[in-house]
């Protein structure tokens, strides 16, 4: 008997500390004192720099080849792209962050030529430090990640 007045006890208390807090939560919001304000940090400042298409063909044979080789078990590598070319530099307002979308054809081991659709992102890179780079090869998408055909990697 004394468990279940205890845990009733207990439990009046739980309900009384939320009411408490709730209420406490209902107070006017007010705006943050100078030494709340985070002064020193401005926000992004993009200018766009972003690197031509050609300088991430070797991050993405790269990063396909240990894709393949860890996930999926496959002895799949690029050796060689062609006809790769710019389709849309910033397709959005100016004040998204600034992305360059490419396409161009793979060449992999098992003699196929795919479609590489991929795209370079300004402060893109592992926290926020360098150029990032994000692609799909048509076809091989197996986690389906930008699927149907890859169509989310393009702009």
């Amino acid at each position: 008997m004394r468990d279940l007045a205890t845990s009733l006890k207990s439990l009046r208390f739980a309900a009384v500390f939320g009411l408490v807090l709730g209420a406490l939560s209902l107070t006017e919001a007010k705006a943050a004192n100078p030494l709340e304000l985070n002064f020193w940090l401005d926000g992004p400042r993009y200018d766009g720099r972003v690197a031509d298409c050609d300088k991430a063909l070797p991050t993405i044979a790269t990063q396909f080849w240990e894709k393949e080789s860890s996930f999926w078990n496959s002895s799949l590598k690029i050796t060689g792209f062609a006809g790769v070319h710019e389709t849309a530099f910033r397709p959005w307002q100016s004040d998204n962050i600034p992305r360059r979308y490419c396409t161009g054809s793979a060449m992999l081991t098992d003699g196929k030529v795919r479609t590489v659709h991929f795209s370079i992102i300004e402060d893109g890179g592992f926290a926020g430090f360098g150029q990032g780079v994000e692609w799909c090869v048509v076809g091989l998408d197996r986690n389906w990640a930008y699927n149907p055909a890859c169509r989310a990697a393009k702009p």
